[in-house]
Parts: C-alpha cells; sequence; structure tokens
C-alpha cells in the first residue's frame, strides 16, 4: 500500500465545531471518530511552516510521538517546544498531553497489527539493541509499505532514463553519491547536485524531458531539493521522490515516490531502511539483465 497521503481541507464549520469540544475525562474528540494521523494530514495546509514540521514527524513517527515530552519531539522536528504546544492547540487539543493521549490511542490500535512477527529483542534490552531493533523494524515497515507496482515503476523509469540527475543536500548527498556509485557500476551514468554552488545550478540547467531527477529529503526538504523537483516537473523531466516524509513537499512534485520508515531512540533519524531502498533499486536494474552486468561486476571487483 503506498504511503502518499492525500490532503483536504475540511470546511471552517467543522473545524470550529472540533475546537468547540470539550475534552471529556482529559481526553479531546476527533471529528467523526478520525484517527489523529487522518486528521492531522487533513488539516495540513492550514498550518504554519513550523507546525507542518511537527505535523510531519506526528504522521510518520507515531509510535515516538506517542511516549516523547513536547521537549523531545520539538527536536526530532527540528523546531521548538512552544511550536509543539501551539500546533496541539491548534488541532482543539488545550495542549499537548491531550493530543499525545490521542497518539497512545491511535498507536495501541495499530499495534495488535504490527506485533505479527514479534519483538526483536526481550523488552528490558539495552540502548544499543533498542537502536537495532528500529532499525530492524524500519526495514520492516519500509518493505511492508511498498507495492510492487511501485518498486517496478522507479526500477523502469531509472533503468531507461537517458540522464539521471540525484538531488540530496546534508545528509542526503552521501546516498545520492551512493546511489550514483551503484549506477556507475552497472554503466548508467547520473549526475549529483549535493549543494546550492553554481556548478550544482549548471547541472540543473541541462534538465530536460529525457531526464530522471532523484530527489532525496527527510523531513522538511531543502529549498534546493524543492526547487529541482519544481524545474523538473516544469521540463517535463520525470521526477522520483525518496522519502521519510508522507507529507513531504518533494512528494507532490513527484511523478513516482519511495517511502522509508525513519524511527529512532537515538539523536538522529535512522537511515538504515533508506540505505536498503537505495541498493534494492541498483538491484533491480541489475536483475533485469544479470547477463550483461556480470561481466561489468566481475571486473570492477577485480580493480
Amino acid at each position: 500500500m503506498s504511503k502518499t497521503a492525500t490532503k483536504s481541507r475540511p470546511t471552517q464549520s467543522r473545524t470550529r465545531s472540533a475546537q468547540s469540544r470539550s475534552p471529556r475525562n482529559g481526553r479531546q474528540a476527533r471529528p467523526n471518530g478520525k484517527t489523529l494521523s487522518t486528521y492531522i494530514t487533513e488539516r495540513f495546509d492550514e498550518f504554519s511552516r513550523s507546525q507542518k514540521d511537527v505535523a510531519r514527524y506526528i504522521v510518520d513517527h507515531l509510535d515516538e510521538a506517542a511516549f516523547q515530552t513536547a521537549e523531545e519531539l520539538a527536536r526530532r522536528a527540528n523546531t521548538s517546544s512552544s511550536t509543539v504546544v501551539r500546533f496541539s492547540q491548534a488541532l482543539g487539543f488545550e495542549g499537548y498531553p491531550e493530543l499525545q493521549q490521542a497518539a497512545i490511542e491511535e498507536y495501541r490500535n495499530r499495534a495488535p497489527e504490527q506485533d505479527g512477527a514479534g519483538q526483536l529483542f526481550d523488552f528490558d534490552h539495552s540502548e544499543f539493541e533498542s537502536s537495532l531493533a528500529a532499525d530492524h523494524g524500519n526495514v520492516e515497515d519500509t518493505a511492508r509499505n511498498l507495492t510492487r507496482e511501485q518498486v517496478e515503476a522507479c526500477v523502469s523509469a531509472l533503468g531507461s532514463a537517458h540522464r539521471v540527475m540525484i538531488v540530496g543536500v546534508d545528509q542526503m548527498a552521501f546516498f545520492a553519491s551512493y546511489l550514483r556509485h551503484l549506477l556507475a557500476l552497472l554503466d548508467i551514468r547520473a549526475e549529483v547536485v549535493a549543494s546550492p554552488r553554481q556548478d550544482s545550478i549548471t547541472r540543473l540547467g541541462r534538465v530536460d524531458e529525457d531526464t530522471l531527477v532523484i530527489a532525496f529529503s527527510a523531513g522538511r526538504a531543502h529549498p534546493l531539493v524543492v526547487r529541482a523537483m519544481k524545474l523538473a516537473r516544469h521540463r517535463r523531466a520525470r521526477t522520483l521522490s525518496i522519502s521519510d516524509a508522507t507529507l513531504s513537499e518533494v512528494g507532490e512534485h513527484a511523478e513516482l515516490t519511495l517511502y522509508y520508515s525513519s524511527n529512532s531512540p537515538s539523536f538522529t533519524r535512522s537511515n538504515a531502511a533508506l540505505l536498503g531502498v537505495v541498493q534494492a533499486l541498483a538491484y533491480g536494474i541489475y536483475a533485469r539483465d544479470k547477463a550483461a552486468f556480470k561481466d561489468r561486476i566481475r571486473a570492477f571487483k577485480l580493480k
């Protein structure tokens, strides 16, 4: 099932009625019994830029939001705790504790569906094991939510592109470069745009309808990445977004999308699933004609 979300604006009367409802027993009721994630997604366009960062994080990291303090959630969403509180109130809650209770309720309802394989470690595990378990869960969650049709469409677009432009800034620059390396082994030449320097802008100027533009993003997308995707669509180039945010601005401009899960108990988001997606894309191309690529890969290993 695709993770791409569809956003719609609720009517003003519905919003006012949601805000006017008083909490019962400390819990805030949502319109029509909707889940917190659904309600946030429907109202996404109403939020400020900073509030959208909070919204993206909660929707895609519900299990973390359910048990984090406002300060911890703010740090993960790269914003302030006051923004988290204002976001809670914008949804009609009295404050963050009420929003967190709604997240806990949704998480508990999801949990029975996600416990099929059991836990990787015992309940009483170390921080090291907790991090590994999160990575393990991210890979499983990513694989479970990507459809075969999605992946095959992305592999086909990548394998048939005349020119490939990969855009990734900051930590995403590593994965952009790694994908270029893997494609080079398969004799597919790709260019990387990793900074707003003039040479990168010049590369983007070569985008045309025969180009496939691949954009990497985590959380709020870098302005250069959004600019590249808008340019690609304007020039009728094919576009592929690889992101950990289902409400990513990059995804709104992409023809093809691949979502990866990045939950983590650590101080940074997990990139284990992203690495798996990058390698799986390259392997998908290799698997289309192993005989044609075999000698080239063997020659590379002998270097």
